[in-house]
């Protein structure tokens, strides 16, 4: 199969991002900049980059800015092109002409397996990728297309999951496993952050999934999980019993943007990666006193 059977990613972009209050009182969490673009661009061009046609991003209130980042801005154009800064006006063309963008609302914020609930009519009854923008995935081939070639080789539903310290497991969904080849795990099991003596393994999902549309039905009639909310984890342990689920040990550097002390890792890492940044942000590094700092 092409790569392209994978043609539609569904990115939850609803959240009130209140791990980043008051940043994002009024601006959303998937705009914060990561050096020069934001968030949730990072995880759009990775998703083009692994052969995705269609971005369906769920909002909410107050998310207009992403739709707008998405848009063609005529008036920034002609500005770009009246004072001759041709590189800018290509980057900010570009951006528009990534892929094909569609936007549903999540009416209220009931959870990520809701949010992906929300995009059933546009996604249909093919498989399908999700992605969550606060998850920053940098390796030479994109996190997503690793997954995708797993779905295709193996013909079942797939998650992305790093190896986390034992003391982090809380803070995740985690696996149960049975490793069937190097990097490569069948999933038995999910637990939505458990505590660190029960949890089954160290596997945590870090927000790629390529899901088959099956998904959908347990999902409009599982009850609402923890806080209340339709948990996605909940439905991927009803669809793991069912048909086969895999966990790939995703290869690069992940970098959980979502909290503030990775967003300031990442942000550093990034900067140092910029080719015109990098050398000048490299050489202040070093001017530091950091003793002064502690």
């Amino acid at each position: 199969m092409p790569l392209s059977v994978i043609r539609k990613a569904v990115l939850p972009a609803a959240g009130l991002g209140t791990r980043f209050l008051p940043a994002t009182k009024a601006s959303p969490k998937e705009m914060l900049p990561l050096v020069d673009k934001p968030l949730i661009q990072y995880a759009v061009e990775e998703a083009v980059a692994s052969g995705i046609e269609d971005i369906i991003i769920v909002t909410g209130r107050g998310k207009r800015a992403i739709e707008d980042h998405f848009d063609r801005s005529f008036e920034l154009e002609e500005n770009l092109k009246g004072n001759k800064k041709d590189g800018m006006l290509k980057e900010v063309r570009r951006i528009s002409e990534l892929a094909n963008f569609c936007y549903v609302r999540q009416p209220e914020a009931r959870g990520l397996g809701h949010a992906v609930l929300c995009a059933q009519h546009l996604v249909g009854d093919e498989p399908f990728a999700v992605m969550l923008g606060d998850e920053v995935i940098d390796a030479p081939i994109p996190g997503l297309a690793q997954l995708i070639k797993i779905f295709q080789e193996r013909e079942g539903s797939v998650l992305g999951v790093k190896k986390v310290p034992s003391q982090e497991v809380s803070r995740y969904g985690i696996v149960a496993n049975r490793r069937i080849a190097p990097g490569l795990h069948r999933v038995e099991d999910l637990i939505e952050k458990p505590d660190p003596k029960q949890a089954p393994s160290r596997y945590a999902v870090i927000g790629r999934y390529v899901l088959s549309s099956d998904i959908f039905p347990i999902l409009r009639r599982i009850p609402p999980g923890k806080n209340g909310e339709i948990q996605l984890t909940d439905a991927l342990r009803i669809l793991a019993k069912t048909s086969p689920m895999y966990a790939h040990e995703m290869q690069g550097q992940r970098h959980d943007a979502g909290e503030k002390l990775g967003f300031l890792k990442a942000t550093v890492e990034f900067a140092l990666k910029n080719p015109a940044l990098g050398p000048p942000f490299a050489k202040y590094l070093k001017t530091l006193n950091l003793q002064r700092h502690f």
